[in-house]
């Protein structure tokens, strides 16, 4: 169910004490001797009887410290509001990072659910930090009561007017915050798709949803059912989903600009629910798993993002879209399944799962031959282990792999690069197959790395004689968002309890930056 609610971000050059708003809110940052308010030349008559009281207010400048004051005589705003930005950094223009003024303005707006409208008055002295403040806002401003009985709480929307005090003029502003709208957008309807219950989500509705949100844009949808995978021999896909009733499909989204500099194809895993099939998970390990769809709900939200902002690069998108449940019809441990392009995996493990449908849709996405492919899922537990429920891990080709974490970097996420060594494919060898699904539990994350890029096909113009597979191989990168994308403790930044949407910023940066191949 994707939610139709979007906030209006504006920009606003007039003094604080003319905007209108339910809250006007201020920053404070943690300095070396205490509590400091930042700067905002628009909020500067507001600041003056807040800035010598901050440590009697109890205001601590901590991230996401919320403190509500009366408003301030002469203001049309009913609530002063002081949210912590955190330490300074000895960033140039304020001294805070942009990840840090997201951040705060996410906090600010989620905390002010109550309210109607909000005037930030965070450092926005360059356009940069104009974005990075509205994007956070946006961000901040969502909410899931879909299933809620209660009409009122259904109803109920987070802030819908948000104003950025900035003293920079409408040409510079009005790009800035164009982009913010399109990317918070992007990361409320992953946050939407994966936040829907499995009994309305699932392989067929996900696919229909797609197809009927880009009726009017510039997508163009293909979508193979359970029949057109069997004609196909998509194996993976297929055998993944013989045990629900609730049929497979893979859904095709392609953005085409009319001179494209590149094609990057995006393969997301697009599991709708996983019971962890015959290899049954443990009750408790299952309440989330409806979040197993973040990959293929991240690889459309990113397709129809950059349609959305005319980038100059062909994007495909590949949803991999399977239930993975136990019944008499389902795949058993042992069995073999042939992957869509012939090649053979000996299931050892039908909680291995998301591996098969993505092997499907690598090489479906290969056989287009593009510049880079990326795939996103939310594939092992293992990543958890590895880097927390707030880091997302990527692996596969250096160059490709380094240029997505830089990405990260700009985009105010937390992306980490990892290895893929030498001797973890040797784990899925199979006396019976050519690939087993399951390898060594240690370093799993890295292995199952290992076995997707066996499903990676070769450069167009690869020397079919070269003897290394890497340099014939086309540019891969392997993104693992398996905690980090549902966080299930409480909210903080502009990040919600529930779905988070990660990587959608970092992969609309690094479009942003692809160079003519």
């Amino acid at each position: 169910m994707i939610n139709d609610f979007k906030p209006t971000v504006s920009a606003v050059s007039s003094a604080v004490e003319k905007v209108d708003a339910d809250a006007l809110v201020l920053g404070v940052a943690k300095g070396p001797e205490g509590p400091i308010l930042l700067p905002n030349p628009l909020a500067d008559k507001a600041a003056r009887g807040v800035a010598d009281s901050l440590q009697a207010l109890g205001a601590s400048g901590a991230a996401d410290q919320l403190l509500r004051l009366p408003g301030v005589d002469g203001f049309k705003s009913e609530t002063l509001v002081l949210i912590g930005v955190g330490p300074l950094t000895g960033e140039p223009d304020g001294g805070v990072s942009l990840e840090a003024l997201r951040r705060a303005a996410g906090a600010a707006v989620r905390q002010l659910s109550s309210a109607d409208s909000v005037a930030l008055a965070l450092p926005a002295a360059t356009v940069d930090q104009v974005t990075a403040v509205a994007e956070g806002a946006a961000l901040g401003a969502y909410s899931f009561p879909h299933f809620k009985s209660s009409e009122e709480a259904r109803s109920k929307t987070p802030v819908a007017h948000i104003a950025v005090l900035t003293e920079l003029k409408d040409k510079h502003t009005k790009p800035a915050l164009g982009r913010a709208a399109v990317v918070a957008d992007a990361v409320r309807a992953v946050r939407d798709l994966v936040n829907t219950p499995p009994s309305h989500l699932y392989p067929e509705s996900f696919a229909e949803i797609v197809k009927t949100q880009s009726k009017t844009t510039k997508l163009k949808v293909k979508v193979w059912d359970e029949k057109d995978l069997e004609k196909d021999g998509f194996g993976g896909l297929l055998g993944v989903g013989s045990g629900s009733s609730r049929k497979p499909r893979l859904v095709r989204v392609e953005y085409s600009p009319a001179k494209p500099i590149a094609h990057i194809a995006l393969v997301g895993k697009g599991i709708t629910f996983d019971s962890g099939g015959l290899s049954l998970k443990p009750a408790n390990a299952m309440v989330t798993m409806k979040l197993d769809m973040a990959g293929a709900a991240t690889a459309y939200a990113v397709v129809r993002a950059a349609a959305e902002l005319n980038l100059p690069v062909k994007v495909t998108s590949w949803l991999c879209l399977a239930e993975n449940m136990p019944s008499d019809t389902a795949q058993r441990p042992e069995d073999v399944i042939t992957i869509y392009g012939g090649k053979t995996v000996e299931v050892l493990n039908t909680d291995a799962e998301g591996r098969l449908v993505m092997a499907d849709g690598l090489v479906a996405a290969s056989e287009e031959h593009p510049d880079a492919i990326i795939d996103i899922a939310t594939l092992t537990g293992a990543q958890m282990i590895a880097l927390g429920v707030r880091t997302v891990g990527v692996m596969g080709n250096d160059d490709l792999r380094d240029d997505l974490v830089e990405a990260s970097q700009d985009a105010g996420e937390s992306h980490w690069a990892m290895p893929i060594p030498e001797e973890a494919r040797s784990g899925f060898d199979s006396e019976v197959a050519d690939l087993t699904n399951t390898a060594d539990r240690f370093g799993g994350m890295l292995n199952a790395a290992a076995f997707l890029r066996e499903f990676v096909g070769d450069r167009a113009d690869a020397d079919p004689k070269a003897l290394d597979a890497d340099a014939k191989r086309i540019p891969w990168a392997h993104i693992d968002l398996a905690g980090p994308a549902f966080n299930e403790k409480a909210p903080y930044g502009y990040t919600p309890k529930g779905g988070t949407g990660v990587s959608v910023r970092t992969l609309l940066t690094y479009l942003e930056g692809v160079r003519r191949a």
